[in-house]
């Protein structure tokens, strides 16, 4: 049988399509988990559910920063070993990936379920959304293993070459997300909690497909209970790596913390509301850009551990014209017509106004988001662990933090809105100024590369009359 992987195809754009479509799909219906819960709640619970959703919504980023964590990492890892042909190391790594995520979702689940008053009140809750807040978040922590391990095994298959079984997996969790909303909530008028268990019970089953995967004998890669056994090297090469990613998502949960107290303090309730339904809009106007960073990152991994420098450069220069054009694409929609999409999560009027007006001040130079993000990523597919993290990091805790801590003492609520766009620019110019001698890097390695090729090549006497030629200018010279 042949055992050539999919990842080795000089087909460049059509290989980012293929590994893209399916992550497109798949992190689609994984975003409905919060989008689906989000609807039913603002049209049976209300505001006040929304509002408890959003104050909880960052500890849910921080379980899908341990899944980046460890998925990105070991992904990162395993594409490059793939490439080199150390299939027996890349199989270490996924054994030890799984192990590192049980542990880092039993840490959350652990201290967050301590207190989870004290949590939600440092997360900005007031009074008036707690109970919304504790009820959803309380289910949510006792099945956080499920939402973590679904992220991990998400991009550790994918970086095998296979992007259909991690949008299978999604699919099904999301569509049984859906029923079960609709069940709980509607008829049997679970509310908040209802939203909750739908959503554990929906990852529960994705986790257990993703098992199947691997215990059926069909994945590239196998799950072996031998390479369960923690090896510290791999665990720091994961970590170092993936970091960058838990960083990314760790500044994001601090900074919305911040954004929610600063809503509350010059905006109140509602324009914590219309930040949870404007978060949500969020999530599927980036899709298309992480996706494609998703898609790019087997893609380059595998190439620049084979050390085919020219397919590296030409994923790259795919990857970030598809995704600052679809992120264009999306910008027209979403600062124009605004309106339509926020009326999907709620009826009130006054909350579809405010979202609005927010929208868009928020999305004011969002066809920079994809360069942004696609950008990072390259850092992090190449095993650059220090540009990655300090792309990662610099987003939230460097840019979106201090905007919105100063702005709104001058522009009140306005201040909060306007501080995603100035993140924007800041992030855009960071990552273009690592990113150029990156490019640089790549481009010598392949001049360098097909230098040296070219001198195997002729000493091997492949090139016909070329030896020939080189023997007479080397007499020409004595």
């Amino acid at each position: 049988m042949n055992n050539r992987n999919v990842l080795d195809d000089d087909r460049i754009g059509l290989l980012l399509w293929k590994l893209s479509v399916p992550a497109f799909f798949g992190m689609a219906v994984i975003t409905l988990y919060n989008v689906v819960d989000t609807i039913f709640i603002g049209h049976y619970v209300g505001a006040l559910g929304i509002a408890g959703l959003s104050i909880v919504f960052p500890v849910q980023m921080l379980s899908m920063g341990f899944g980046q964590t460890t998925g990105m990492g070991g992904s990162s890892l395993i594409s490059r070993l793939i490439g080199a042909g150390d299939t027996a190391k890349a199989e270490r790594v996924l054994g030890n990936a799984f192990v590192a995520t049980l542990f880092l979702s039993a840490l959350i689940m652990v201290t967050g379920l301590s207190n989870v008053d004290f949590f939600l009140r440092v997360l900005g809750a007031s009074e008036a959304i707690l109970p919304y807040a504790r009820d959803y978040m309380t289910i949510i922590l006792i099945g956080m293993f499920f939402q973590t391990c679904a992220m991990t095994f998400s991009f550790l298959i994918r970086a095998g070459g296979n992007a259909v079984v991690p949008m299978t997996g999604m699919i099904i969790g999301a569509v049984l997300n859906i029923i079960l909303d609709a069940l709980f909530i509607i008829p049997m008028d679970m509310g908040i909690r209802g939203a909750a268990i739908a959503t554990v019970i929906a990852q529960i089953v994705s986790v257990m497909y993703y098992f199947s995967y691997y215990l059926s004998g069909n994945s590239f890669l196998k799950l072996r209970v031998k390479n369960l056994v923690i090896e510290w090297n791999i665990i720091w090469s994961i970590l170092s790596i993936g970091v960058a990613s838990f960083a990314r998502t760790m500044a994001m949960s601090v900074s919305i913390l911040f954004v929610n107290r600063m809503l509350v303090t010059y905006g109140g309730d509602l324009a914590i509301s219309a930040f949870g339904i404007i978060n949500r809009i969020i999530m599927f106007a980036l899709m298309p850009s992480l996706v494609i960073g998703q898609g790019l990152q087997p893609v380059l991994g595998f190439n620049y551990g084979a050390k085919r420098y020219d397919r590296a450069l030409r994923s790259i220069k795919i990857a970030l014209t598809a995704a600052t054009v679809s992120c264009a694409a999306v910008f027209l929609v979403l600062f124009f017509i605004p309106e339509p999409f926020i009326r999907i999560f709620t009826t009130d009027e006054q909350l579809v106004i405010l979202g609005a007006y927010a929208a868009r001040r928020l999305f004011f130079l969002l066809y920079l988001v994809g360069f942004i993000n696609v950008g990072s990523l390259i850092f992090q597919a190449l095993g650059k662990a220090v540009y990655s993290f300090i792309t990662a990091v610099s987003r939230s805790a460097l840019f979106l933090l201090p905007s919105v801590l100063i702005l709104p003492r001058f522009l009140q609520a306005d201040g909060v809105w306007f501080s995603f766009p100035v993140t924007d620019m800041l992030s855009f110019v960071l990552v273009v100024i690592l990113i150029i001698p990156q490019i640089r890097e790549l481009r010598r390695m392949n001049i360098t590369a097909k230098h040296v090729g070219r001198i195997i090549h002729n000493e091997k006497g492949f090139q016909g009359l070329q030896p020939v030629v080189v023997t007479e200018e080397i007499k020409d010279r004595d």
